[in-house]
């Protein structure tokens, strides 16, 4: 490869199963969103569900702004949020600053939804532990909506709510062969102004739910931060589950607890690599 060919050095991460990829602000095309559509091609990019753009801030340790797969902009996502938290922890202990005891450490990140606080409860390598304080959620009354073209289909009923960004929260008995197909259908109803994320939950017991992803920008994903949340939230508000709750993704469990109106999100994210991306010469 010629030396002319400029790069753009990333770090990709992933919190349970739901992959970023990180990379400094200083570095960031003048087409942001295609740029973002191309690194994360699972095929001729590095693949991904989605970039954390991250900025100097001047009371935060950083600001990031996400940009999807498909090159739209989201206001937050818990998972992407915490992944900045490792990478940031990280660099933090290879300059043999913070981060020599676990629990101790608070980093603040902001967010398209205000300020999140991650808090680091421990290491394992590349793998952290943070619990984010991830603001109050808004849980609205049920909502039904018809999403097919037969006005005799039955109507969808779901639970909005909104934890800086939208969801709209279903409650199944199981999950059919062909939910991503009627997820798709949801999130482009026209209620939604904004598009909508919208979450598959089943009800395991009362400290635990499954559920199934489909986010605005990249589709099925193995897990969701936020969607995690929305999920939680909407099980306790309609009393089929209690605080904490334990929520089972295909990506692996995230734990959601409620302090009064504040909701906390505890999970771990894992640096996977690090690597320069050839720079596209019409993205330039």
């Amino acid at each position: 490869m010629s030396a002319n060919v400029p790069t753009v050095p990333f770090v990709k991460a992933s919190a349970c199963g739901n992959s970023f990829l990180l990379i400094e602000g200083k570095f960031a095309p003048s087409d942001i969103a295609a740029f973002s559509r191309q690194i994360c091609d699972r095929n001729d990019g590095v693949g991904a569900d989605g970039v954390e753009w991250m900025f100097p801030h001047a009371s935060a340790d950083v600001e990031i702004r996400l940009v999807n797969a498909d090159g739209s902009e989201a206001e937050i996502s818990g998972n992407g949020t915490r992944c900045v938290a490792a990478y940031l922890s990280a660099g933090k202990n290879r300059a043999g600053k913070a981060g020599a005891e676990p629990g101790k450490e608070k980093i603040t990140i902001q967010t398209g939804a205000g300020l999140k606080t991650c808090t680091l409860l421990g290491q394992r390598g590349p793998e952290y532990e943070f619990e984010i304080e991830m603001g109050e959620a808004v849980v609205e009354k049920e909502l039904s909506l018809h999403v097919g073209s037969d006005a005799q289909q039955q109507p969808v009923r779901g639970i909005p709510v909104s934890m800086g960004n939208p969801h709209y929260v279903i409650f199944v008995s199981e999950f059919d062969r062909n939910w991503q197909a009627e997820a798709a259908k949801i999130q482009r109803n026209e209620y939604f102004k904004h598009g909508v994320n919208v979450e598959l939950v089943s009800v395991e017991g009362e400290h635990d739910i499954a559920v199934r992803f489909f986010e605005r920008g990249v589709g099925e994903t193995q897990s969701s931060g936020t969607g995690s949340c929305a999920s939680a939230v909407a099980a306790i508000a309609i009393g089929r589950a209690q605080s904490p709750v334990q929520v089972h993704a295909l990506g692996g469990t995230q734990t959601v607890r409620q302090e009064g109106s504040v909701v906390f999100l505890r999970g771990a994210a894992r640096l996977v690599c690090r690597g320069e991306f050839f720079l596209d010469e019409l993205l330039r």
